[in-house]
């Protein structure tokens, strides 16, 4: 049977700032990030099934990505949680504010790995992650590939 890549997309505007880095990026500024998430899998050939002829259902797909991602990071603003940024999250959190503090420093490279392995804990039997492409702007993504990532 043959094994069938299905992608969805998703948007979100997130805010953050990369402490100790050596240029603009390092002050709070945000981005319209625009999420690819490629899983791959064989299609459901139970006649019977109501999702016949599926991978996944995208509506499944979205509801997982969704929860994992998309409500958590959008517009919030995501620091390294081991940064001097803390009196300004904590500040903004006591305002309010949707404040992530990550276990790491909150660029493309490392937010598209975060966001691999919390998709994929969630992925149904059968299913794998084939890759994730996390755009920050319109000429810039980081991209993860399963097949690079054992």
């Amino acid at each position: 049977m043959a094994r069938i890549r299905i992608t969805k997309e998703f948007t979100f505007e997130t805010g953050h700032a990369l402490f100790g880095y050596d240029g603009k990026c390092r002050n709070v500024h945000g981005h319209s990030y625009h999420l690819s998430v490629t899983v791959i899998g064989t299609p459901i050939q139970d006649t019977g099934h109501k999702k016949l002829g599926m991978v996944i259902d995208f509506g499944d797909l979205k509801t997982i990505v969704k929860e994992e991602i998309v409500d958590p990071f959008d517009h919030a603003t995501v620091f390294n949680g081991n940064t001097p940024h803390l009196a300004l999250a904590n500040t903004l959190k006591e305002n309010g504010h949707k404040v992530i503090l990550a276990d790491y420093q909150p660029t493309s490279e490392n937010m598209v790995i975060d966001f691999a392995h919390k998709i994929r804990k969630r992925l149904p039997e059968g299913i794998q992650l084939h890759s994730l492409k996390l755009r920050e702007t319109g000429t810039a993504y980081a991209e993860w590939v399963a097949s690079e990532n054992s």
